[in-house]
C-alpha cells in the first residue's frame, strides 16, 4: 500500500521535474522472478529504475540505512533489505535469491558504485543471483542527467537469453554472463 502510494507519488514529480519517459516496459514479464540490471549514475536511480515498473522492485541498502529511525522501516516497508558495507554480503545474497524464488522483482546495479554511462566494469553479484534464483534478466539504461526540467529516459531492454549459461555458474561463466549484461546496458545508453 504505502508502496503504491510513493510510486503514484514519484510517477508526477518525475514527469514534472525530469519530463521522465519511459520505453520497453513491456519487456518486464508481469510475474515470476525478475532481475532489472541498470547502470548506476545517481543516488536517485533506484527511485528511477523502479518508479515506471508496475511490479514492487526490491533493492540492496546500505545496513547503516536501517538504523535510522523512521527511515530505517521506511526504506524496508519500500522492498530495501541491508547489505554490511565493503561488499554484498552472503546474508544479502541469500536475501536478494529467496525475493526472486517468491517471484518478486530486484533492482540491481551491476557496476555496484557510479558511473557516467555504464561504463565501469561489472561485479559478478547480479549474474550469480540471477543464476541461482531462475530469473529472468533485464537490462535498464537510464539516459540523461538528473536536473530540473531536463529529459530523462528510461529504457528498459529485451530479457537476455541465460540458456547457455543456467547449468554453469563457475567464475568464468559469471564473468561472461557480468559482461553480457554489461554489454547490453552500455548499447542501451549509446543508442540513447
Amino acid at each position: 500500500m504505502l508502496y503504491s502510494i510513493c510510486r503514484r507519488m514519484l510517477r508526477i514529480l518525475y514527469a514534472v521535474l525530469f519530463r521522465f519517459e519511459a520505453s520497453g516496459l513491456e519487456n518486464i514479464p508481469s510475474s515470476g522472478p525478475v532481475v532489472l540490471c541498470s547502470n548506476h549514475i545517481s543516488l536517485l536511480d533506484p527511485t528511477t529504475v523502479g518508479t515506471k515498473v508496475d511490479r514492487k522492485v526490491h533493492y540492496m541498502a546500505k545496513a547503516e540505512l536501517f538504523d535510522v529511525p523512521l527511515f530505517g522501516p521506511f526504506i524496508r516497508s519500500l522492498g530495501a533489505f541491508p547489505v554490511k558495507r565493503g561488499g554484498v554480503s552472503k546474508e544479502a545474497i541469500r536475501t536478494a535469491i529467496a525475493l526472486l524464488k517468491e517471484g518478486k522483482v530486484m533492482g540491481i546495479f551491476p557496476e555496484g558504485s557510479r558511473s557516467a554511462a555504464g561504463d565501469s566494469a561489472g561485479k559478478k553479484g547480479a549474474a550469480m543471483i540471477a543464476l541461482k534464483s531462475g530469473a529472468v534478466v533485464i537490462p535498464v539504461a537510464i539516459i540523461g542527467k538528473y536536473g530540473i526540467f531536463r529529459k530523462m529516459r528510461i529504457k528498459y531492454g529485451k530479457p537476455i537469453d541465460m540458456s547457455d549459461f543456467i547449468q554453469d555458474s563457475s567464475s568464468d561463466t559469471l564473468e561472461r554472463v557480468t559482461e553480457t549484461i554489461m554489454i547490453n546496458i552500455r548499447k542501451m545508453v549509446k543508442e540513447g
